[in-house]
């Protein structure tokens, strides 16, 4: 940034919005622009936060804190739909944004977890969980995330989420296999660009570039990272568990034979649902042919991915 003042209004702008306050920051923007009204990088960030601005216009409206805090969290996935028509992103500015947001939500959570009665709100630690993580505090957000999955423990997104937290924390046995559980339970419940960690993203990417999109993404991507040994750590299912397997493989298999028009959604599940079924077979020793017999149907299902299973 060539005008030295320009850009130290602008860096200023970026503490305010982490502060946070986008209106200070927008006026010290405002300034920027007037003495380096070409530069992209100022009209790209006076952009970003007139965006906020305006879609937070009327928190002042809503009485309840914990919509407050919700609105923002919300807000993220249209934010980022507007940041995909812009030519250049700009990583400080972003990095400000993202602390704006958190810091904004979890003004009101922190409100709220100061009553005893909120404790046990399962929604409520998933978000304050879910803002520490945004803020880089992983370990105050998998305290939070943790109680929120004791709540709830079969909550696909919760589980996600301690997963991406482990992931980040450098815990990837733990990440791989709550990663595993929580596309198991059910993918179309996990809100992916929710998801920080690397080991997670690259996954996404990949799948993506094979020309999976929309809800069939998240069903492909367990499989996928099954098969590329990103979902490895395995587990015994008790017996309850694989008697629920077998009866939602009996029913995803009716579906599929009876409604083709979903079959981009339920063939990656039921293929999953096959590698967990190989896998109890195989941990827990029993008969071969029982294995023999799984196999074949996903040789039935996709030969392509029978292929790459047993290659």
């Amino acid at each position: 940034m060539e005008n030295g003042q320009a850009a130290g209004l602008l860096k200023k702008a970026y503490d305010k919005l982490k502060a946070p306050d986008a209106a200070a920051a927008c006026a010290l923007i405002e300034q920027a622009l007037d003495l380096d009204f070409e530069n992209e990088e100022i009209k790209h960030a006076l952009k970003c936060v007139h965006w906020w601005l305006e879609h937070t216009r009327r928190i002042d409206d809503i009485k309840n804190p914990f919509e407050k805090g919700a609105l923002f969290i919300s807000l993220l996935k249209q934010y980022h739909v507007f940041l995909g028509q812009s030519n250049k992103i700009y990583d400080q500015c972003q990095y400000a944004v993202r602390f704006y947001v958190y810091s904004s939500a979890l003004f009101f959570f922190e409100g709220l977890l100061k009553s005893h009665s909120n404790q046990n709100d399962h929604g409520l630690l998933l978000l304050a969980g879910r803002c520490y993580k945004g803020l880089g505090n992983y370990d105050e957000a998998l305290k939070f995330l943790e109680q929120a999955v004791r709540l709830k423990r079969e909550d696909p997104q919760t589980l996600a989420e301690v997963a991406d937290v482990n992931a980040l924390l450098a815990q990837p046995k733990a990440a791989k296999a709550l990663f595993r559980e929580a596309f198991f339970l059910d993918p179309s419940k996990i809100d992916i660009t929710s998801m920080e960690s690397a080991l997670i993203q690259k996954l996404r990417e990949e799948v993506l570039a094979l020309g999976f999109k929309g809800d069939e993404l998240n069903e492909w991507i367990p499989v996928y990272g099954y098969l590329w040994g990103v979902f490895s750590v395995k587990r015994e299912l008790k017996q309850m568990e694989a008697g629920r397997l077998k009866q939602s493989i009996f029913s995803l298999e009716t579906e599929y034979d009876a409604n083709p028009a979903r079959r981009g959604i339920i063939k990656p599940r039921l293929l999953n649902h096959y590698f967990w079924l190989i896998d109890h077979y195989e941990i827990s020793r029993e008969d071969s042919s029982l294995i023999d017999e799984t196999l074949l149907k996903i040789k039935v299902t996709d030969p392509d991915i029978y292929k790459k299973y047993t290659g």
